[in-house]
């Protein structure tokens, strides 16, 4: 299935956008409530893909997110063709384990871009060339749902983090991170300095780890 690039770019602050970030941290999992089933976009497709092999569900859910989870990977450090490498993975693995997912733990995209992280992390040992007793034996582990759970609530404080921003830096915040713009990009379409982007974009984040890190 080929990949393509949704043209729509929406302007919302999204879960994925947010993950690209970075920001994210593990939150007290004893803060942790269960997600009414009713409020998770994308379960149908899940359920068909899980109960009826579904093709069309897959194709559907396979062009929103695998743009999505490339970009993420490299975001990370990736390059292009081992980005889309390993989003096909990611893709085929949401494909195969789709019986796995708990509609009741986690929102589909949380599914998804946690099983992304755990290939992410797989491809950076991959590039450290592990020495032998550094091989990962054994059978790969299934993605942790309370992980994927602890990234949603970072992703909602970080999400009222972003609103406490002044405009300008929230501006910049957005084009870089959920908009793809590169800093040259911005300040083509802003008007301002290369290195006011870089400074006013530095500023922001250290505001976004503080709020995350006195949450």
């Amino acid at each position: 299935m080929e990949m393509q690039v949704d043209p729509s770019r929406s302007e919302r602050v999204s879960h994925e956008a947010l993950v690209q970030t970075g920001l994210v941290t593990r939150p007290d999992r004893h803060k942790m409530t269960d997600l009414p089933p009713d409020r998770l976009p994308w379960t149908g497709h899940v359920s068909r893909i899980r109960e009826a092999r579904d093709q069309d569900a897959f194709a559907e859910l396979f062009q929103h997110f695998a743009p999505r989870v490339k970009a993420f990977l490299m975001k990370s450090g990736a390059d292009a063709t081992l980005a889309e490498e390993c989003t096909q993975d990611v893709m085929a693995t949401i494909w195969h384990k789709a019986h796995l997912f708990d509609p009741t733990r986690a929102s589909v995209a949380t599914w998804i871009f946690t099983v992304a992280r755990n290939r992410r992390i797989d491809m950076l040992r991959r590039q450290r060339r592990p020495e032998p007793e550094d091989l990962p034996w054994g059978p790969e582990a299934e993605p942790d749902q309370e992980d994927a759970l602890g990234l949603q609530q970072d992703c909602d404080h970080l999400r009222r983090a972003m609103g406490d921003l002044p405009q300008a830096q929230r501006d910049l915040i957005e084009r870089a991170y959920f908009r793809d713009m590169s800093h040259r990009e911005i300040a083509t379409a802003t008007g301002l300095p290369l290195g006011t982007i870089k400074s006013r974009i530095r500023l922001a984040l250290d505001r976004l780890r503080h709020a995350m890190n006195t949450v």
